[in-house]
């Protein structure tokens, strides 16, 4: 069993900057892809970016070029530098690890969000 633990989020005003965290359970070395996702209220859980065991990153159009997402597989640890945020930006923030278990088979974890509001 994988347990994620965030931590970073809160209120910033608009043009401000969060930085995020997630700590995943030390001594799994099965991590794969790692990433954030947020849900709005009203809204679907959407991707915001992701990293692979190799490196290899992915946005959002929403947020390129903002947010800087970065890990470090020593430690299972994963952070989502946010900057110039938006009031759009306003979400619950999760982190995700996929974990390789065997062959025909990947678990997905989640945590249990952070709350990242943009507003003046």
């Amino acid at each position: 069993q994988v347990q994620l633990v965030e931590s970073g989020g809160g209120l910033v005003q608009p043009g401000g900057s969060l930085l995020l965290s997630c700590a995943a359970s030390p001594g799994i070395s099965s991590i794969t892809t790692m990433g954030w996702h947020r849900q709005a209220p009203g809204k679907q859980r959407e991707l915001v970016a992701t990293v692979s065991n190799g490196g290899r990153t992915k946005y959002a159009d929403a947020v390129k070029g903002r947010f800087t997402i970065s890990r470090d597989s020593a430690k299972n640890t994963l952070t989502l530098q946010m900057n110039s945020l938006k009031p759009e930006d306003t979400a619950v923030y999760y982190c995700n690890v996929i974990v390789y278990v065997n062959i025909l088979e990947y678990k997905n974890y989640w945590g249990q969000g952070t709350q990242v509001t943009v507003s003046s």
